[in-house]
């Protein structure tokens, strides 16, 4: 099998259990403190960390609820199709969009069957060739 070349692709580390949320569909938008620019492909990294209080928020609750919280791992991937901010004094773009973030807009959201343990990196991140070989022997029809 043969990994696609060029600059299609990044990874997005997320604290859990936001990272699973998105896995459900239901999590639609990913809340960021800059502007992303990039549009395709995105690797879903669950960060090693847990927002343990977020755990306690009822959305929160009853969307990852009976869900293994997978940490340090690529556990799927999604389409990054837009980035954008709510105008002042509108409502929220969904439920899960905070105020004064920049909220990443995922489509397409496939999960992975095995997670694929790995080192996330604040930011997006180019995965390596090695990565995305272990990601398309799950999703092969995975491409640019």
């Amino acid at each position: 099998m043969s990994v696609p070349e060029g600059d299609w692709i990044r990874g997005i580390s997320i604290k859990q259990p936001w990272t699973t949320a998105i896995l459900t569909g239901a999590k639609t938008i990913e809340n960021r403190p800059q502007h992303w620019s990039w549009r395709s492909w995105v690797l879903l990294h669950a960060g090693l960390e847990i927002d343990r209080p977020a755990l306690r928020l009822p959305l929160v609750g009853r969307t990852v609820r009976g869900r293994e919280l997978v940490t340090g791992a690529v556990i799927g991937v999604a389409r990054l199709t837009d980035c954008h901010q709510d105008p002042d004094g509108s409502p929220p773009c969904t439920e899960w969009a905070q105020p004064d973030a920049w909220h990443l807009v995922l489509a397409d959201v496939q999960e992975l069957a095995l997670p694929i343990p790995v080192r996330g990196q604040l930011g997006p991140w180019k995965p390596t060739p090695d990565l995305l070989f272990q990601v398309l022997q799950q999703l092969p029809d995975l491409r640019p």
